[in-house]
């Protein structure tokens, strides 16, 4: 028994930290063209914009984490906004990191993301992937943001036990297309919406009072980092 189950624990190891092979660049061009399909209609991107909420927040409670802060809770809302409440020190390199984490998770996802596709790890980005969203949900406080994250947790969970290899392959590419993509959008939403007067309080405002430093300058490096992340993945994803 014991030398069947280490066989089995073997085998399955090998399986998730194995190399997939690539699918058809057809492919690629379709899971990027979906991506754009979902991010750029604002229908379908009040919808889409959930994911995106999912990684935000999972960034700002993963930082806490890291940091050493306590992390109590985590709201998802269904007009795609949402909530981390941590505890610890109300200033210091702690709570930057924290406050920074948000809009910056979602493109430094996607990157991960394109690297390990990049190098053909396709079982093991979805694995990982999972792990982290039903992590997510034990730190779930509301009801939406609980469905919310059954749903998409469930979907993950179906496509890397019961899909087919090319599904799987053409799921991943969607997956981190949409997060590179997608990242790129909130930031500059936010932007506007403060220049009408709006969000006062949102991560770069927070940034600002902790740091000294103008909010203009930390919507620079969201911008930043999620066009980076943009240009350098999409490389990584199209390189066959």
């Amino acid at each position: 028994m014991d030398s069947t189950a280490t066989a089995s624990l073997a085998s399955l190891w090998d399986e998730v930290s194995g190399t997939q092979p690539d699918p058809d660049l057809w492919v690629v061009i379709a899971t990027l063209g979906a991506a754009l399909a979902v991010v750029i209609p604002h229908g379908l991107w009040r919808v889409s914009r959930n994911a995106i909420t999912i990684a935000h927040e999972g960034g700002h409670g993963l930082v806490a984490l890291l940091t050493g802060r306590t992390l109590t809770g985590i709201r998802l809302h269904s007009d795609t906004s949402g909530l981390t409440v941590s505890r610890g020190k109300p200033h210091g390199i702690g709570m930057i990191l924290t406050a920074a984490a948000g809009y910056t998770a979602p493109p430094l996802l996607g990157l991960g993301g394109a690297s390990l596709l990049g190098s053909g790890r396709i079982t093991l980005l979805l694995w990982l992937a999972t792990a982290l969203l039903l992590t997510m949900l034990v730190m779930i406080r509301n009801a939406y943001g609980a469905l919310t994250m059954i749903v998409t947790g469930g979907l993950f969970v179906l496509v890397s036990w019961l899909a087919g290899p090319q599904v799987q392959a053409a799921f991943a590419y969607a997956v981190v297309w949409f997060l590179l993509i997608g990242g790129v959008r909130p930031a500059f939403e936010l932007q506007a919406k403060r220049a009408r007067g709006g969000a006062g309080d949102s991560d770069a405002d927070q940034l600002s009072r902790l740091t000294h430093v103008p909010a203009g300058l930390w919507f620079f490096l969201f911008h930043a980092v999620s066009l980076c992340s943009l240009i350098g993945g999409g490389r990584w994803l199209l390189e066959m």
